[in-house]
């Protein structure tokens, strides 16, 4: 496999590090999107079949605090109904994965990336729905999460939907991502895409991860949040359009 093969080079691991450390910034200022900003800029340079389950367990760790010590907020009625579609999504995806041609994957990705950024740069509407919204979101996020690492957005969407107070949003949209990603990482394990190679790049990106959450943290009073999630929103536009047009260009 390409992954067991894959040596990185010094300015390849330089700049995974620094894609890494920009992606959890944002995610310290804004509570979201790493993934949305890592992994378009590591498939410029990295296979996603080693991308999505490096970033799925780089994550990981955060997420497993910040379910835990949120958990007694958590709205289990509006996200048990999630939970069945996501799994079953998270194995098509996989499947998908390891035997879809990378360049489809790439093209895939970069139309999602350039699609999401549109849409959040549009107004926000409330809206409110029924849990039957469940079936959609939890497949779509499944599916997503699994193959791009991205499925956050359509577990955004279900769970503004459901009108949960901001204190149950952010426990709840913590353990969705809990018991997601810990499908999507046994998957990735069983399927052998975890490698000698990516476990020693996720001892090395474990530590630039705490770093920019935190550097995050801090700056998250100094800047204009609505601002900044316009520059991220017309970033990923440009890397979405950049990753459609490298998988025409190969």
């Amino acid at each position: 496999m390409l992954t067991d093969l894959l040596a990185l080079t010094p300015v390849q691991i330089v700049l995974c590090i620094l894609i890494i450390f920009i992606a959890y910034v944002v995610k310290g200022l804004s509570g979201f999107g790493s993934g949305l900003i890592a992994i378009p800029l590591l498939a410029f340079m990295l296979p996603l079949t080693y991308v999505v389950p490096l970033l799925g367990l780089v994550s990981y760790s955060g997420t497993i605090m910040q379910s835990m010590q949120l958990r007694k907020q958590v709205a289990w009625r509006d996200i048990w109904p999630l939970l069945p579609f996501s799994i079953f999504g998270v194995l098509i995806a996989i499947w998908l994965l390891v035997t879809l041609d990378p360049l489809l994957l790439i093209r895939a990705l970069g139309v999602f990336v350039f699609v999401y950024a549109c849409y959040s740069l549009l107004p926000k509407i409330n809206f409110s729905g029924s849990r039957l919204w469940a079936i959609p979101a939890g497949g779509f996020a499944g599916v997503v999460g699994a193959l791009f690492g991205t499925g956050g957005p359509f577990y955004v969407i279900y769970l503004r939907l459901r009108q949960l107070d901001k204190n149950q949003f952010r426990a709840s949209i913590a353990m969705l991502f809990l018991i997601d990603g810990g499908v999507r990482i046994a998957g990735y394990t069983v399927s052998g895409l975890y490698t000698v190679n990516l476990l020693l790049m996720l001892l090395l990106l474990l530590p630039v991860l705490f770093l920019a959450m935190y550097t995050g943290n801090h700056l998250h009073l100094k800047l204009n949040q609505h601002r900044f999630n316009q520059l991220v929103s017309s970033l990923l536009l440009i890397s979405g359009l950049m990753l459609v047009y490298k998988s025409f260009a190969v």
